[in-house]
């Protein structure tokens, strides 16, 4: 009798070591899904401020690109920062924003309604040459704000501007009045020369030798072209970029500072 209550008593501690592993299994998942339900919310409050705080906060993202990242980089510093956290309680925080992220996206792609509660709409701030109030007033801009936009894109002159709209990732888009546009070939109704990307050939004294494949000339020519401007090779050079037919070279070390274009004349030159 005695052998067999010493047999149950040894039981005992086995049944409630499984009890308190199944009850912190339990407690961990439930931690997680309250940490997930935490940053849920999270998400959607940091959402409706940022969208009530109007354009100008959000510059090229989206509210909820912007989000996202704010969340998503906290959640990855909590494991990190602390090695007794498991990974997991940053992990399945983050997916689930992530699926709410692409939700939204997917959304925003196929309903219109719910793009432009989300996204907002573009507001004309300036049309046929006036400055819209309400439109200012809506995206919680000033009028400094507006030229400080208006300038960064060049524009230092408001009675230039016939059309400018705050978008919905808050760049503006300026539109300026005819007299004050640039001049194009086709007003003038001259032949535009054939539009293509500047070439970086040279920096610091190498070739770029892709770069020079890609513009349909060799090292011979790039030689040839350099001596006729009296340059002796490419590493004496900090940079050379090839536009349309003009080489635009200068050089460095004891040449510091010698700017030359030269004329390639084409490729039948």
């Amino acid at each position: 009798m005695t052998q067999k209550r010493r047999a149950v008593t040894k039981r005992v501690p086995k049944n409630r070591k499984k009890r308190s592993k199944g009850a912190t299994v339990l407690l961990s998942v439930l931690f997680t899904v309250l940490l997930t339900a935490v940053f849920v919310c999270l998400y959607l409050l940091v959402f409706m401020v940022i969208r009530l705080t109007g354009k100008r906060q959000i510059s090229d993202l989206q509210p909820f690109d912007l989000i996202i990242t704010l969340l998503v980089a906290d959640l990855a510093s909590v494991p990190a920062s602390d090695t007794s956290i498991p990974l997991l309680y940053g992990i399945v925080p983050i997916l689930a924003l992530f699926l709410i992220q692409q939700t939204m996206a997917i959304c925003s792609l196929k309903f219109e309604g719910f793009r432009y509660a989300v996204c907002g709409r573009p507001l004309l701030m300036v049309s046929k040459g006036v400055v819209q109030e309400q439109s200012l007033k809506a995206a919680r801009y000033t009028l400094n704000d507006l030229m400080e936009q208006l300038r960064a894109g060049g524009n230092f002159e408001l009675s230039t501007v016939e059309y400018a709209i705050l978008e919905t990732n808050g760049q503006l888009s300026v539109l300026l009045k005819g007299p004050s546009q640039p001049v194009t070939y086709e007003a003038l109704s001259l032949e535009s020369p054939k539009a293509q990307p500047p070439f970086l050939l040279v920096q610091d004294g190498k070739i770029h030798k892709e770069a020079l494949r890609q513009s349909g000339y060799d090292e011979k020519w790039l030689n040839s072209k350099l001596k006729s401007a009296g340059i002796k090779g490419p590493e004496r050079l900090l940079f050379a970029f090839l536009s349309g037919n003009t080489l635009h070279v200068q050089s460095k070390g004891k040449d510091g500072g010698r700017v030359a274009f030269i004329d390639t004349g084409g490729k039948n030159d």
